[in-house]
């Protein structure tokens, strides 16, 4: 195998997917892999694999596959040399509105754990109280 390119099934082990997970986000058109081997098996690089894991961060905190996409694409742009000025300035605002959302989530999670925690005390005190 050429170096540096890993086929699906070793991709999956290393970023904690699934083999079908991975070929659902190749249909979405948020990972492609870098290469095809001669016997067309998926082949993928390390950037690659980077690109999975931002995806596999953003499924619990309920990005969609559009938001995904958007942010993929921003991430993409941003890494371009090329893109300069106006166009750069733009891309990390909504770089940051990204970031804001995320943060966003992740506080709305956190009081979700707080009220699950609480939820599973109380039904601790009932078995108690009832032993």
């Amino acid at each position: 195998m050429t170096a540096g390119l890993m086929q699906i099934g070793e991709a999956a082990d290393r970023v904690g997917l699934s083999i079908r997970t991975i070929r659902h986000y190749e249909e979405a058109g948020l990972v492609l892999p870098s290469a095809r081997s001669e016997g067309g098996f998926r082949l993928y690089t390390e950037p690659d694999l980077d690109r999975l894991r931002v995806i596999k961060r953003m499924k619990p905190l309920g990005f969609t596959l559009d938001e995904m996409r958007d942010l993929l694409t921003t991430l993409d742009a941003l890494s371009d040399p090329a893109v300069t000025g106006d166009a750069r300035a733009t891309l990390q605002d909504r770089l940051g509105m990204f970031h804001a959302a995320a943060r966003n989530r992740v506080d709305a999670l956190r009081d979700q754990l707080t009220m699950a925690e609480g939820f599973a005390s109380q039904i601790e005190e009932q078995i108690d109280r009832h032993s």
